[in-house]
């Protein structure tokens, strides 16, 4: 799919914890399609990843703080998991604000494993069929999502996956979900 971001910018909104691969493979299969990927996060520097939530898996350099940004600065926005990152995520109102808006904007939004739990804080779970690691499915149902045991589901302007095994299926989604967006942010931006 070489050339069907072309033109887009992604964020990529992650912090200390993330899972290595969830941000990882993701973010080469968008670059592979002609996305720019940025880095997004609560604090600038270097965000440390993780291999299974325990393992230290070296780190990521921040581009922008999501303090410093808004969804029109992005065509397309991916949520990656491990179990820390989306925790310290719903703890930072601007993290919350920055997801909320962008999935009211109606732009794609991709998340997953423990990724989702951005949207039951966002409250933009409701109504939506969403798909996650299995702890975070008794949360997604209460905050009023259907959730459901399949690879990877787009709903609307949302995907979300399971786990680093649904990768494969989930990174072809997400490139043939973001590519339907249209091109909107100014790509000569930072």
């Amino acid at each position: 799919m070489a050339g069907a971001l072309d033109g887009r910018r992604v964020a990529i909104l992650a912090a200390d914890g993330v899972e290595r691969v969830e941000l990882e493979r993701p973010r080469q299969a968008l670059d592979d399609a002609g996305a720019r990927t940025v880095l997004v996060s609560i604090s600038q520097g270097e965000i440390q990843a993780r291999n299974n939530d325990l393992e230290d898996a070296g780190t990521f350099s921040v581009d922008q703080l999501v303090g410093d940004v808004s969804p029109d600065d992005y065509d397309a926005l991916l949520l990656p998991g491990g179990t820390v990152n989306p925790d310290k995520l719903r703890m930072e109102a601007a993290a919350v604000r920055f997801v909320r808006d962008f999935v009211q904007s109606g732009k794609p939004v991709a998340s997953i494993c423990h990724g989702p739990w951005n949207f039951v804080e966002a409250d933009v779970a409701r109504g939506r069929r969403l798909r996650s690691w299995p702890s975070v499915r008794t949360d997604l149902r209460n905050a009023g999502a259907e959730v459901v045991d399949e690879e990877v589901v787009t709903d609307g302007n949302i995907t979300t996956s399971r786990s680093p095994d649904d990768l494969p299926a989930f990174c072809e989604r997400i490139v043939q979900e973001f590519a339907k967006a249209p091109e909107t942010a100014d790509v000569g931006g930072s």
